[in-house]
């Protein structure tokens, strides 16, 4: 089993030539630095030397003030938009930011071996891409976006970590603003790319649907092989038309590639997977029918890429899921499912789906969702009215700024008792141990899910350090 994410291996280093050849920069003073470049980086704890610190510049910081430090650290080179007073060798760039892309593009070129799956959508990207490293690297070596490593900073940085083993790469591609995608995916020159979904996360800076849609449909501009295209989405026409490749391969209901004859359990689903190349079933260990959508995602792009379906089914078979979506933990007496990573409206009401096959007293625990601008009072107001009207679940326990919106949408239903809001943590924990409390010994299965700043897994660690 090849493990794709945290390799221990040597980069490939760079020379004084490619540096400068890849960012057009020139040296300061003529000062070039002696032997290899053993890595490049942005994190100034971690400078040493045989590095290179690429010092980027956002709204709040500037890592040109740590160029003194990392000097002082053994790095010998610094690669910065402007000179520094500083007793190190410069690199001299128009945009460090730009630089970083400019690098992450010349070491994507300089491996011609690979083959890379791009994909972007609004909600699932991180597990289809997880299911697609767990098929790929059992193959052979795999690169896989770690984390949210998925802007316009964090894919070259996945980028600079390529290695000549490196057979596929599987890139998730982020979007907050238009444009985004359409410079990350020309950086990334992918085979096989396509959206998942067109869902409202971001829906704050695009508009509204058809805004997150343009900017996700960019990538189909830099595909040399086949787009992937999600057959069942309200946007599938549009997206559809803004494919470019002669190939094109479409997955979920009506698509080419779909599942069928579906069984959801509480942990686990199985299903037929339906294929031109045949129907395997496959016994997926993801709960919820919109892991079941992911798995025939991924399916696709695996298929696009040449991957057989025996290889196929056995990755989706032995995939794990990432940190934070939708891990079951049973603790004490009672199962907790933390899906903490991320949120937006879809997975919410998807995860609620997943609750409501649990055992007994079945608890939802949200947080607010970000990025959805001046629509986030009434999508919190239609969430709350949702979620309780999911059948199984008991209680939702609404939790931050937004949750008197979803209060009042749970009470525009006859369901508006199961629904408790509370502005903070601190405030909905000694509720929830009550609410543990009055129901013990019967079963409880609690869910946990918020946008990334919300941080819903204190609330739910806090929670289980009182059981």
């Amino acid at each position: 089993m090849h493990t794709s994410t945290t390799s221990t291996a040597a980069l490939e280093p760079w020379s004084i030539e490619q540096l400068q050849q890849a960012t057009q920069g020139y040296w300061l003073n003529d000062k070039k630095p002696a032997g290899q470049i053993k890595r490049i980086l942005t994190d100034s704890r971690d400078a040493e030397s045989g590095d290179a610190f690429l010092a980027l510049k956002g709204e709040r910081f500037d890592a040109h003030d740590f160029i003194a430090q990392v000097a002082a650290q053994g790095c010998e080179i610094a690669i910065v938009s402007c000179p520094v007073d500083a007793d190190i060798c410069q690199l001299v760039v128009e945009d460090t930011r730009l630089a970083l892309g400019q690098l992450g593009a010349y070491r994507r070129q300089q491996n011609p071996q690979l083959k890379v799956i791009a994909l972007t959508g609004s909600s699932g990207k991180t597990t289809t891409k997880e299911m697609l490293g767990s098929i790929l690297s059992r193959l052979a070596p795999t690169l896989v976006t770690r984390g949210n490593l998925n802007n316009d900073l964090g894919v070259p940085v996945m980028l600079l970590e390529l290695r000549p083993e490196h057979q596929y790469a599987v890139m998730e591609l982020g979007a907050s603003h238009q444009g985004e995608i359409d410079y990350t995916s020309k950086m990334v020159q992918p085979h096989v790319a396509g959206i998942i979904n067109i869902g409202t996360a971001h829906l704050g800076e695009f508009g509204g649907r058809d805004g997150i849609c343009r900017a996700k449909s960019e990538i189909y501009a830099h595909i040399s092989e086949t787009s992937i295209i999600p057959a069942a989405d309200d946007f599938a026409e549009t997206i559809h038309a803004a494919v470019t490749t002669e190939k094109s391969l479409s997955f979920g209901a009506g698509g080419d590639v779909y599942a069928s004859d579906v069984v959801l359990d509480a942990q686990s689903s199985t299903f037929t997977l339906n294929t031109a190349q045949g129907s395997k079933t496959v016994q997926l260990p993801f709960a919820g029918e919109h892991n079941v959508e992911n798995a025939t995602a991924a399916a696709a792009f695996a298929l696009a890429i040449g991957i057989g379906l025996d290889d196929i089914v056995a990755g989706l078979e032995q995939a794990v899921g990432a940190k934070g979506r939708l891990n079951f933990i049973p603790h004490k007496d009672y199962l907790f499912i933390d899906d903490t990573y991320n949120a937006n409206p879809g997975s919410m009401r998807a995860a609620a789906e997943v609750l409501a096959q649990q055992q007994g007293i079945r608890v939802m625990v949200t947080g607010d969702i970000g990025e959805l601008g001046s629509s986030a009072a009434i999508e919190h107001y239609k969430l709350g009215r949702d979620l309780v009207s999911v059948k199984g679940i008991n209680f939702v326990v609404a939790v931050g700024e937004f949750a008197p919106a979803a209060q009042e949408g749970a009470r525009s239903t006859q369901y508006g008792k199961k629904m408790q809001a509370f502005l903070n943590q601190e405030q909905a924990l000694p509720f929830l141990i009550d609410l543990i409390e009055t129901h013990h010994p019967q079963p409880i299965s609690l869910l946990f899910k918020g946008s990334r700043y919300t941080h819903m897994e204190t609330l739910m660690a806090a929670l289980m350090e009182k059981l």
